[in-house]
């Protein structure tokens, strides 16, 4: 009799466990960014929403803020990377792992290489006039992060198509192209309150997909306890 009902008793796969908590992180990262960020925009004297990116945070007085922001949120990406490795067939979950990993550890290079003064703030400061080694690193850090997640939504929807989930290909494609499209758009029109928008925009839609992408996935991948 025990033995009979041993055998009928659901088995629990560690493994796939460990793949849905991984992906679990892809859904957090994003919100978990954005609550974090615009609580300090409220809070922060000088700092207004529509004039100022996040990044502009970390020169504030709570700029260790931030950059735990961004450092926290990088280590979520980087396990969600890990959990579409585990999850895609290669070499595709290779290249959405390498891709989402760029992205991740952009946001460390974001926290270590904090912008240049701009539009005010820090209050009392003056805008720079060049830019500094820190504010260039910075931008390269924001390039190449947006880049990498814009590809690895491509890479990704490329995957969903496969799976028959049209539609999530297709948001997967369309976020790629407002990722970059506001990244550049943002960045030409950078001391213009239109290009703030477009940079938050291209932000937004970046993290909005990737938690969806990462809840999708985290449905899709198989049951630990079947």
């Amino acid at each position: 009799m025990s033995t009979t009902a041993e055998s009928t008793r659901p088995t629990f796969d560690r493994g796939r466990a460990v793949t849905k908590s991984l992906l679990g992180w892809g859904v957090v990262a994003g919100p978990f960014y954005l609550v974090v960020g615009a609580t300090q925009a409220l809070l922060v004297p000088g700092f207004d929403l529509s004039q100022h990116a996040l990044s502009l945070l970390l020169l504030g007085p709570l700029g260790w803020i931030q950059a735990a922001n961004l450092v926290l949120s990088g280590l979520m990406v980087l396990a969600a990377a890990v959990g579409f490795a585990r999850l895609l067939p290669a070499p595709r979950g290779t290249w959405a792992a390498v891709l989402l990993g760029v992205y991740g550890v952009s946001l460390f290079a974001a926290a270590l290489f904090p912008p240049d003064p701009m539009h005010g703030f820090p209050v009392g400061s003056a805008d720079a006039t060049a830019a500094s080694t820190s504010g260039l690193l910075h931008l390269v850090a924001g390039a190449v992060g947006f880049l990498s997640l814009a590809v690895a939504a491509v890479v990704v929807g490329g995957w969903f198509r496969r799976e028959d989930r049209p539609g999530l290909a297709a948001a997967s494609w369309i976020a790629a192209a407002v990722v970059v499209l506001g990244f550049v758009g943002g960045g030409a029109l950078s001391t213009t309150s239109a290009g703030v928008g477009l940079l938050w925009l291209a932000v937004v839609a970046g993290w909005a997909w990737l938690a969806v992408a990462s809840l999708a996935a985290y449905r899709m991948a198989p049951r630990p306890d079947c």
